[in-house]
């Protein structure tokens, strides 16, 4: 397939093009276990299923109830759906953008977009970056810092339309690595809305050519040394930034997803099973091989390894260099969700998004005291792996020598194969985790598969439904939810359960309709990002389809909805732009508004005319109250 053709894919899909990935996966064979024995998930979901508990004949009767049920309790009235190219907000919220690819971040770039031909080369890097992801807000002497990810470009609309979506030069390749990687800048109240403080002093870009530290038992390991970097101690750059994460004392956790596509071999691919259960290998998904030996895997076999790590990033200083945290494993991170043992350790929640992978829990040796620095705690720990049993149990797996077969090092540069080897369940495309601020428990979005039930995952692994997976074909996805042992986020066990199977009640009467707490009113697929606001309330993302026919008729645009995670309600609170999928949340200081990720919209929102515009919006009630 030529490279213009790749760049078309989703990223998915480009996984599935270089490596075709697992139909069907271990935690499906969970729930499914679940399901035969009729009336159990009764207990797995939380909620409950009329078509699942008390049979599809029960469907019909019970559609009615549920459509009613549309989300009562929540400071606002439930959206309908939609299709068109706008935002859309209940009765009493609005919006503005706050900033959009290609705005300015120090006045040298003011004008820098243009609608016709995007940024310059020369200006890629003093500007907001594309499609942005998560993000995390900072409170820094007084001021409000915003660190947020771009993950990706489209070349398509980046780069001249003489180059048809490829880079033809290095130039070009440039630009397209200083578009991606993190951003961080000041935002302000103007008193018209919040604004970018242009010119800021934290106002800072970290792109593909930023120089970063590896720390952690990997750095300078054999496996992470280069040609470039013999002593494999110094990297560049951090790559397709997806989620995010704060740590208690207040630094920013950016998390590199599908790193394996940015690599090519323009010679001889070398051996090793790692580089086929990454998916690396063939052409990059942007021709940086082409031009930079780094991204050469025939030149450079080790480069791969030094990229798909939590990275952390001090908004605080901006002269400060980025840390790659080798400790926490190496695979294709969604989000780094960190909270605090019973005994003052620190737990890090990660799932590796990938249909048939896993989801993992780093504890920390040491203990962390409120007002310390504790990044070196996040060198020294055990990363563990979940397994979900059927009867609604589960347990964290430690990944040891003893329990993989494997060295530390390879563990955590190999992290998928020693997840495999320790019995893991296999997941759904495991996503953004969520920890409840309230009590003790925690939430992953298990956001779709499409294939399951037909061959296993690039390691050979068993991908059979299972309890925790309960559908074939689930183009819907799930969010589980477990509770630590005693309240512990530490402790080796937990037991589990469905907060919400997504589904259609409108098309189907059987479990493809949802769980009890989805009805007609509120329906969505693929949930995706997730994030707990102060008060508990559970805020869902979606980055699903968006085509409102066939199955999914009747669900329109990605959107942002609401859940109570006591009473199970569900409501729609926010849709976008179509084409867009809703990325990255955080509130301000005061908790009055919301800002949002608007990630790969269509048509020419958000300027009504030229190129589309990945965005962050701001959010906020009309009355000035809380929001978050």
């Amino acid at each position: 397939m030529a490279d213009k053709h790749l760049i078309d894919l989703s990223w998915d899909d480009f996984d599935e093009h270089r490596d075709p990935r697992p139909d069907n996966n271990g935690f499906d064979a969970v729930v499914e276990r679940a399901i035969s024995r009729r009336g159990f998930l009764g207990g797995a979901l939380a909620f409950g299923s009329a078509a699942t508990v008390m049979g599809a004949g029960l469907m019909s009767s019970t559609t009615a109830a549920r459509a009613e049920a549309h989300g009562a309790g929540f400071a606002f009235k439930p959206i309908d759906i939609a299709t068109d190219h706008e935002i859309h907000l209940p009765e009493g919220y609005t919006h503005k953008v706050l900033v959009r690819w290609g705005d300015a971040l120090w006045s040298e770039a003011e004008g820098a977009y243009d609608a016709e031909t995007g940024v310059s080369v020369e200006m890629s890097d003093k500007v907001f970056g594309e499609n942005t992801d998560g993000m995390e807000l900072f409170e820094v002497d007084g001021k409000q810092l915003i660190a947020v990810n771009s993950e990706y470009v489209n070349p398509k609309i980046n780069l001249p339309a003489a180059s048809e979506g490829t880079p033809q030069t290095a130039d070009e390749v440039t630009l397209l690595k200083n578009l991606q990687g993190v951003t961080v800048m000041e935002v302000a109240d103007t008193g018209n809305g919040y604004e970018i403080v242009v010119d800021s002093p934290y106002n800072r870009r970290i792109t593909h050519e930023t120089v970063m530290e590896l720390q952690g038992p990997l750095a300078g390991h054999a496996l992470v040394q280069t040609n470039a970097d013999p002593e494999g101690r110094t990297v560049k750059g951090t790559m397709n930034n997806c989620g995010s994460g704060k740590t208690l004392w207040g630094t920013y956790l950016t998390c590199e997803e599908n790193f394996n596509g940015y690599f090519g071999a323009t010679g001889e691919m070398p051996e090793g099973e790692g580089y086929k259960r990454y998916g690396i290998g063939g052409e990059g998904r942007y021709a940086y091989e082409k031009f930079d030996e780094r991204y050469d895997i025939s030149k450079e076999p080790n480069e791969p390894h030094r990229h798909g790590f939590i990275t952390e990033i001090d908004p605080a200083n901006p002269d400060s260099t980025p840390i790659k945290r080798t400790a926490l494993g190496r695979f294709k991170h969604e989000n780094a969700e960190m909270v605090q043992a019973s005994d003052g350790r620190l737990v890090v929640y990660m799932g590796d998004d990938e249909r048939g992978e896993y989801l993992y829990r780093f504890v920390s040796n040491g203990t962390w005291e409120e007002g310390t620095n504790g990044g070196d705690l996040l060198n020294d720990g055990t990363l563990h792996v979940a397994k979900f049993n059927d009867d609604q149990t589960g347990e964290w797996l430690a990944l040891t020598p003893e329990t993989t077969g494997m060295d530390a090092a390879e563990i955590l540069v190999f992290t998928r194969m020693a997840a495999s080897a320790a019995g893991g369940t296999t997941m759904d495309r495991p996503e953004w985790v969520a920890a409840n601020p309230v009590k003790p428990e925690a939430y992953v979005a298990l956001t779709n598969n499409k294939n399951r039930g037909v061959k296993p995952n690039a390691g050979g692994d068993d991908t059979s439904v299972n309890a925790v997976n309960p559908r074939e074909t689930n183009n819907y996805g799930q969010i589980a939810r477990w509770v630590p042992a005693d309240g512990d986020h530490a402790a080796d066990t937990f037991t589990w359960d469905l907060y919400v199977m997504a589904g259609n009640p409108t098309v189907y009467d059987n479990a493809y309709a949802g769980s009890e707490n989805v009805n007609a009113g509120n329906m969505f697929n693929s949930p995706d990002g997730m994030a707990f606001s102060s008060d508990g309330t559970l805020w869902i993302q979606t980055d699903g389809d968006y085509s409102n026919e066939g199955e999914f008729e009747g669900m329109g645009n990605n959107q942002m909805l609401l859940g109570n995670t006591e009473t199970g309600e569900i409501a729609r609170f926010m849709t976008v732009p179509n084409g867009a999928e809703v990325t990255g949340l955080c509130w301000s200081a005061d908790k009055k508004v919301a800002f949002v990720g608007v990630q790969h919209p269509g048509g020419a929102w958000p300027d009504g005319t030229g190129k589309p515009r990945s965005s962050v919006v701001a959010v906020w009630r009309e009355d000035g109250e809380l929001i978050g």
